[in-house]
């Protein structure tokens, strides 16, 4: 069984042979499609090729692949049973510790996926506000559901039309957005930072992140944070937290369970009540071994400095980078927070330099992204990192032999 092979196999019964983005045909030629498994912070793919990974999954992995103390409870609750009647004891316990950790948060609901957490999030500012408008910046990504996707093949515009656009860290912009819609706005969503694909990734302004708090409670409409991508890397307690900003509704997923399927909407008691008069579930929503899973996840990220270890180990990939593009000549743009690091090539508008580079980054035994946002995770250490940079080092040199 190997990785073509497969490819082949898929075609015949998977519509395209893979779809959504982890369709590799997206990536450079020679990312492979399949793997077999994963361990710290490496993973192999079907043909048995070794990477050091830097997608982490595109985000779930925190960790590292297989936490001994996540894989641990996940067998424990496995044990007493998983999908059942209703949820297990373990949902209250997991509720319970959202509710001690994260300051805006007074209660919690719980799903499967980031696109499930932020609808549910703007489910409950309508149904709090009886409004229908939502603010969303220009190009951000909030998930696959008709509301958000970034493709509209499927979806009608009736569906996109309560969303008003403004451009991110533009408090003007922002105002004039909802000016537009004045006396109808239901919430304003919102990521921790700009991390739109394709584009340089850009840190919130803290003037934005007030301005937008303030406004929220000027007009009456719900904040949403959008943590699905950013959550369990930059702060325990919600990733704006530091700029002393608390958003009404935040959505959580990804980072949350080291790997297991799981998201929640957090909120404030204030929205308690709105939330309640909600009917949105799903079969599997309250399966109780992925709520094991982010209850050690959370509690480990709070025992330990895992957010200080993948701050030094971006940092150390992110000088590595930044000193071999300059040695081989190319100008670089090293964008967003180290934990959630990108790199893009200055002038690369049709990404060709960062498709033949990731490429052979891969051939190195390195696996990163080149038009996504990378994710580091606690199972980066220096020796890791320090052997990831001999293989991009490699790759920066074939690159420019390559383009001269």
């Amino acid at each position: 069984m190997n990785d073509a092979d497969l490819r082949a196999r898929a075609a015949k019964v998977v519509p395209g042979g893979m779809y959504g983005h982890l369709n590799a045909a997206l990536f450079a030629p020679g990312f492979p499609q399949f793997f077999e498994r994963g361990e710290g912070c490496r993973q192999w793919d079907v043909n048995g090729r070794e990477y050091i990974d830097f997608m982490c999954s595109w985000g779930p992995v925190v960790l590292g692949h297989r936490h001994p103390r996540v894989e641990e409870a996940a067998a424990r609750q496995a044990a007493l049973g998983d999908c059942l009647n209703g949820p297990g004891p373990i949902m209250v316990e997991l509720a319970e510790l959202l509710v001690d950790l994260i300051p805006s948060a007074d209660w919690a609901m719980f799903s499967k996926n980031g696109t499930d957490a932020t609808t549910q999030a703007l489910m409950v500012a309508r149904a709090a506000t009886g409004r229908t408008k939502v603010l969303m910046a220009h190009g951000a990504y909030h998930g696959a559901d008709p509301w958000c996707t970034p493709s509209p093949a499927g979806t009608t515009p009736n569906e996109r039309a309560d969303l008003v656009e403004f451009a991110y860290n533009s408090l003007e912009s922002l105002e004039a957005a909802a000016a537009t819609v004045e006396g109808d706005v239901a919430a304003i969503i919102v990521t921790p930072f700009k991390h739109d694909s394709f584009e340089d990734q850009e840190l919130v302004e803290p003037a934005f992140a007030r301005g937008a708090r303030a406004l929220a409670d000027r007009i009456g409409a719900a904040l949403v944070i959008d943590d699905v991508r950013a959550g369990f890397r930059i702060d325990l307690r919600g990733s704006w937290e530091p700029y002393g900003v608390r958003p009404d509704l935040t959505a959580w997923s990804k980072a949350m369970a080291n790997g297991y399927p799981i998201a929640a909407v957090t909120g404030t008691d204030a929205l308690r009540g709105a939330a309640q008069t909600l009917y949105s579930t799903g079969s599997f929503w309250f399966s109780a071994v992925a709520m094991a899973a982010a209850k050690a996840t959370i509690e480990t990220l709070r025992d330990t400095d895992a957010i200080a270890a993948m701050e030094r180990a971006g940092a150390q990939l992110r000088e590595g980078l930044y000193t071999q593009a300059k040695a081989h000549g190319f100008v670089v743009n090293q964008t967003g927070p180290v934990t959630i690091p990108w790199l893009s090539f200055d002038g690369d508008a049709d990404l060709s330099v960062a498709m033949h580079w990731s490429d052979a980054c891969l051939r190195h035994g390195v696996y990163l992204h080149p038009w996504h946002n990378w994710f580091m995770s606690a199972a980066h250490t220096e020796e890791d990192v320090a052997k990831a940079l001999e293989g991009t080092d490699l790759a920066f040199a074939e690159t420019r032999a390559h383009f001269g």
